[in-house]
């Protein structure tokens, strides 16, 4: 049977909404967030979705921000003495999903750009996967600090007090994004001020790949 992307969306985001909505637990058998292939099984035994259709509109879901990766971190001893690091990806619906589906509460967020009809100057915003809008123009910028955003909120290697002001500097420059002609002076300060994140093992990488995203805005 062939599905719609729209359809397959939906038929993800609605089962990830049953399983938040009857969960008695974050993770596990009756929890709200799911691994990949118990998804696929239960899709595909409940509407026939084959494996591309999952894995493909739960990319476009989770960098929409419909849905979230979480991923669970542990180590495993062997049987010589040695711990082996290993981690489970976990999807689960978010506030933005819950509320695509019951529609806006009064805790919902309002738009920041409501009222203003920015297509009136051909300069469309998009949402990027941590729900900021930004400049169309600046997408692949924008996604690379919002991977950056949720890599520094799952790490256990800061503090929260670091998380929270990384993620602050974080939309900063996100904001920035959002206007027709960025401030450079404020990205950078904003930059300089995660630039020690790249020390961080864990979020090295992610530091990098958004630097060099960002670089032509510093040069």
């Amino acid at each position: 049977m062939s599905h719609k992307n729209d359809d397959c969306r939906m038929l993800i985001l609605r089962y990830l909404y049953g399983r938040n909505a009857s969960a008695t637990s974050a993770r596990g058998k009756r929890g709200a967030a799911v691994k990949i292939g118990d998804l696929r099984r239960a899709l595909k035994d409940a509407h026939g979705l084959r494996r591309e259709d999952v894995v493909a509109n739960l990319r476009y879901l989770i960098s929409q921000g419909w849905v979230e990766e979480q991923i669970q971190h542990r180590v495993v001893p062997t049987n010589g003495g040695r711990q082996i690091p290993s981690a489970t990806t976990y999807y689960a619906i978010t506030a933005a999903g819950i509320d695509r589906i019951e529609g806006a509460s009064a805790f919902t967020p309002r738009d920041r750009f409501a009222g203003i009809h920015i297509s009136a100057n051909g300069d469309n915003t998009v949402i990027v996967g941590d729900g900021n809008q930004v400049s169309r123009k600046y997408e692949l910028e924008a996604n690379e600090l919002a991977a950056l955003s949720a890599s520094v909120k799952q790490c256990a290697d800061i503090d929260a007090s670091t998380k929270m002001d990384a993620v602050v500097d974080i939309d900063t420059i996100q904001s920035q994004l959002a206007r027709s002609s960025p401030n450079r002076t404020i990205m950078r300060s904003a930059w300089e001020a995660l630039e020690p994140l790249s020390k961080i093992a864990a979020l090295a990488s992610a530091v990098v790949a958004v630097g060099a995203k960002l670089a032509p805005f510093f040069s």
